[in-house]
């Protein structure tokens, strides 16, 4: 994040206080702007100013960015960034690694990974996963490196003015080109991390995924998927529903013989609105090499 922001008032922000104009030009949340309020962060013409103070055309704005850090444990796990700034950080990520510590996985995760990242980098920021991607889903994670970022990236993911787009590999072949699931999702036992295909009326949450056949095979699909909604494990929920579940899928299909160490899924690409910039951002990455050997072994048997 910019350890600062700066402007001029113009002529037509002339009069009004500086909070609102700061709230105007960067969509800070109340809780950002509390934090620069009780720091004494605002500055004008280089003096300290509480934020009700009245703007005069020209004056010199600063705005200086509160200090804020992890505490996770640093590992050497490798993090393969594909897109950095002062805001935002696009990584790839690897399979069979969580995203963040949990109960059952207090260490070795890309948290701790990116803990080491920043001692490398000479970087301090707190980690804001902004997106989420399964133990065994490799691909687009994306951090926030402020919560202004944060903030944004969700509200945008919320108006579904993002993209998000998968390659998956499934069991059975697809008749059907192009395949439109509009079914909620939720999970029947509370505790369990499965989920299913649910009623609203029983706790089910609207959950939508965009299908595109790219190749068939003897035993299988190749598919681009779009998510239009982002709950836990929707993919892997939708495709299992409509008979067509993630080779390597242990919980929505059991063991595969073809493909056996995780389900065959990968975040390649997403897209968005730069928090800072407004630029439009369009983020990719490869197929990963254990799907690639995937495609081969079912390519040969054509």
């Amino acid at each position: 994040m910019p350890d600062k922001y700066q402007f001029t008032v113009s002529p037509e922000e002339t009069g009004q206080q500086l909070k609102k104009i700061i709230k105007q030009k960067y969509h800070f949340s109340s809780r950002l702007m509390t934090k620069i309020k009780f720091g004494n962060l605002l500055i004008c013409n280089g003096e300290t100013v509480p934020g009700w103070t009245k703007a005069n055309e020209g004056d010199k704005i600063t705005v200086l960015m509160p200090e804020e850090q992890s505490h996770f444990p640093a590992e050497d796990i490798p993090i393969y960034p594909v897109y950095e700034d002062a805001d935002l950080l696009f990584i790839d990520k690897q399979a069979e690694i969580t995203v963040h510590p949990t109960k059952g996985h207090p260490d070795h995760t890309i948290a701790n990974g990116l803990m080491h990242y920043m001692n490398k980098t000479d970087q301090s920021f707190k980690i804001r996963f902004i997106n989420r991607l399964d133990m065994d889903t490799t691909g687009i994670l994306i951090i926030g490196k402020n919560s202004y970022a944060q903030a944004e990236l969700n509200k945008q993911m919320a108006a579904n003015t993002t993209v998000k787009k998968y390659y998956a590999v499934v069991d059975g072949v697809i008749e059907e080109d192009e395949i439109e699931i509009n079914l909620p999702i939720g999970r029947p036992i509370e505790g369990n991390i499965a989920r299913r295909v649910l009623p609203v009326s029983d706790g089910g949450y609207p959950s939508r995924t965009s299908v595109k056949v790219l190749q068939r095979y003897k035993t299988a699909t190749l598919v681009d998927l779009r998510l239009h909604t982002g709950r836990t494990h929707q993919i892997r929920v939708h495709m299992a529903h409509i008979g067509h579940p993630l080779l390597g899928d242990w919980l929505y299909k059991g063991p595969c013989d073809i493909f056996d160490k995780r389900q065959a899924l990968h975040s390649y690409y997403f897209e968005c609105d730069h928090p800072v910039t407004k630029t439009r951002l369009k983020i990719k990455t490869n197929m990963p090499a254990d799907i690639k050997e995937l495609i081969s072994k079912l390519e040969s048997e054509l």
